[in-house]
């Protein structure tokens, strides 16, 4: 994907006003999702977004742990000035959605078995999470 449809997409999803906005949520975002993900996973994420965005992706902040969901909406929050977690999850879910775009389904599912539970929410993705109902036996 290039550089400017990723952050034209970031830009339209997230509601920003100028591309600086949408680009900043992307670095943000990009950064600590890297430190979240390992290997081929990684590697092949950081394949199919715009090369700014992939070196921001491999070199990632470091995590001395997997962040829930929660934490990693703090952290997010965190990093960017004026930013409340509702604001936060907004410019997650803008980015975190073009990226799995890029992505494909594929890849995705196997970003989402490496990080832990509800980031698919997050993507943009929800996973059905019900157990299948069970019928009784035909007699």
């Amino acid at each position: 994907m290039q550089r400017e449809a990723f952050l034209n997409q970031v830009q339209e999803r997230g509601e920003y006003p100028t591309r600086t906005e949408a680009e900043r949520a992307a670095r943000i975002v990009l950064a600590l999702l890297g430190a979240h993900l390992v290997g081929e996973v990684r590697a092949e994420l950081a394949a199919r977004l715009p090369e700014t965005f992939a070196l921001i992706l491999l070199n990632p902040l470091q995590a001395a742990e997997p962040l829930s969901p929660e934490r990693f909406v703090r952290a997010t929050a965190a990093w960017i000035e004026g930013a409340t977690e509702q604001t936060a999850t907004w410019d997650i879910g803008a980015v975190l959605s073009v990226a799995a775009d890029a992505a494909g389904e594929e890849l995705t599912q196997r970003i989402l078995l490496q990080l832990p539970p509800g980031y698919d929410l997050l993507f943009g993705r929800p996973q059905d999470t019900t157990a299948p109902e069970h019928s009784p036996p035909n007699r």
